[in-house]
């Protein structure tokens, strides 16, 4: 479970990016998280992890994130960045998605069992020995995704996870998301792939909750779309 209470951050100079936002995802939920530009959603992301200081709470199962609790949060919590290259720089795919588990100290036996099961998860065990130079778009994403299963996350959160990718590349995204059994915030524009994949949704204007509610409710409502700044499907 994922939990968000009371959350506001403030940059330097002044500007609430987010705004005592609260928000609470049962363990299993994959929720959309939709907004215009600027309402808050990368921040809110980033402070989930303390890339970004917050004040409030922020609770992963039974850890709550403090200074002292960074390095355990970010094993229950996976970023999947909307841009792949920033998760993928080593030599080869299979090095990408060893490195966290490395850096924990895990055992290359281990490790290799936990690569390999999640290229072949994720389909692309093609890909084992590939730079990530070599690769599609669609590729990189799913590679992506791997260097963040490989490190066995409680929470799944992502980033615009369609941008750049072609309409095949992004059914099969949407096909091994809706497979997942991880707790899921994924933060979209694609407000079609967040009625398929996510049964519920929140809506964030200016750092705060804007709406929230059933997918298939709250993204054909082009009146709450419309305040919330986010134009409605179908309109």
């Amino acid at each position: 479970m994922l939990e968000i209470q009371e959350v506001t951050v403030t940059y330097p100079d002044g500007t609430k990016a987010v705004d005592n936002f609260s928000l609470q995802i049962p363990d299993g939920e994959h929720l959309a998280l939709i907004g215009a530009n600027g309402a808050g959603k990368s921040s809110l992301i980033l402070s989930l992890v303390g890339v970004i200081e917050s004040k409030g709470k922020i609770q992963v199962d039974d850890i709550v994130l403090t200074p002292k609790t960074i390095s355990q949060i970010r094993t229950k919590i996976g970023i999947v960045f909307q841009n792949p290259d920033d998760q993928l720089f080593l030599p080869t795919i299979y090095d990408d998605i060893a490195f966290g588990p490395r850096n924990l100290g895990i055992d290359e036996e281990t490790i290799k069992h936990r690569v390999l099961d999640r290229l072949e998860l994720l389909g692309i065990s093609h890909l084992k020995n590939k730079s990530a130079l070599k690769m599609s778009g669609g590729e990189k994403r799913m590679a992506a995704m791997a260097t963040i299963l490989a490190m066995k996350p409680s929470v799944m959160v992502l980033d615009e996870p369609t941008a750049f990718l072609d309409p095949k590349a992004r059914r099969k995204l949407i096909n091994i998301l809706k497979s997942l059994p991880h707790t899921m915030l994924i933060a979209t524009h694609d407000l079609t792939f967040a009625k398929e994949v996510c049964p519920n949704c929140v809506i964030m204007k200016e750092g705060k909750v804007f709406a929230k509610g059933k997918s298939e409710n709250l993204l054909y409502d082009e009146k709450l779309m419309d305040e919330g700044g986010v134009e409605a499907i179908g309109v």
